[in-house]
């Protein structure tokens, strides 16, 4: 299994603490949060990383360079427009080849353990990808998911508004009691999942977004399995995150 990291964006929400750091550069009790999430990575097994960067590149290469001081083999590519996350998996295809892999954002934070639950629940059954979920309960602020009874994917829609969820409560998509199953940036996916990012047009937001690719692939029959984050998950989002990071407290 080989790891793609998505580190290319500044994190304009970080304000001036990504002035001269890429986001994932950001330390967070002593290393940087991509550092994290490659010992995570390189603690199950995975040795081969193609880390996608853009914003101060220079850093992420200088710290990681090729990677043997972790003991993996570490491949940079540069995201040269940021133009979101569906395209941006696509630089790192000629390093993925035809075996699965796994993605994760550059800053979501997980115990190691999760990346093993990943990889267990990949040998269960032949799908084309594999999407993390966290359990919420305001079911605007992210990618709803819906699964079968085999916590397979059914229905994927980014960012609802509060006109669209009372629609999907209506029609019988939101039961009582059930969580709201939000998108938590860690996938694993069959090469084939190129075929659809390569056809992505621009959201409103524009932006070239994964999740559209994910909805087209279970729209045309692919089986995208599920799996909920057990424990730790930390979305380094802001500097409020990253002061509680600090301090020992997420």
């Amino acid at each position: 299994m080989k790891a793609v990291i998505l580190a290319a964006g500044k994190g304009t929400r970080m304000k001036e603490l990504t002035n001269e750091l890429p986001k994932p550069m950001l330390p967070v009790q002593g290393s940087p949060i991509l550092e994290h999430i490659l010992e995570g990575l390189s603690s199950v097994g995975i040795r081969d990383f193609c880390i996608v960067t853009g914003w101060k590149r220079e850093v992420i290469e200088r710290h990681f360079g090729d990677g043997s001081r972790w003991g993996v083999s570490i491949r940079f590519v540069e995201q040269k427009v940021q133009d979101g996350t569906g395209k941006a998996p696509e630089l790192a295809k000629d390093f993925v080849g035809a075996e699965p892999f796994l993605l994760t954002y550059g800053d979501i934070l997980v115990k190691p353990e999760t990346y093993a639950q990943m990889l267990r629940r990949w040998t269960e059954g032949d799908f084309s990808g594999l999407l993390t979920v966290t359990a919420g309960e305001d079911v605007t602020k992210g990618a709803i998911n819906f699964f079968d009874e085999a916590f397979c994917l059914k229905r994927l829609i980014e960012k609802p508004s509060l006109a669209r969820v009372e629609e999907l409560r209506a029609a019988g998509w939101f039961k009582p009691g059930d969580p709201a199953w939000y998108n938590a940036g860690i996938y694993l996916f069959q090469p084939v999942v190129f075929e659809y990012t390569a056809r992505l047009k621009k959201s409103p937001r524009n932006e070239y977004e994964l999740t559209d690719a994910i909805i087209a692939m279970i729209e045309t029959g692919h089986r995208i399995a599920g799996l909920k984050i057990e424990g730790r998950w930390v979305d380094v989002r802001d500097p409020g995150t990253l002061a509680a990071l600090e301090r020992g407290e997420v």
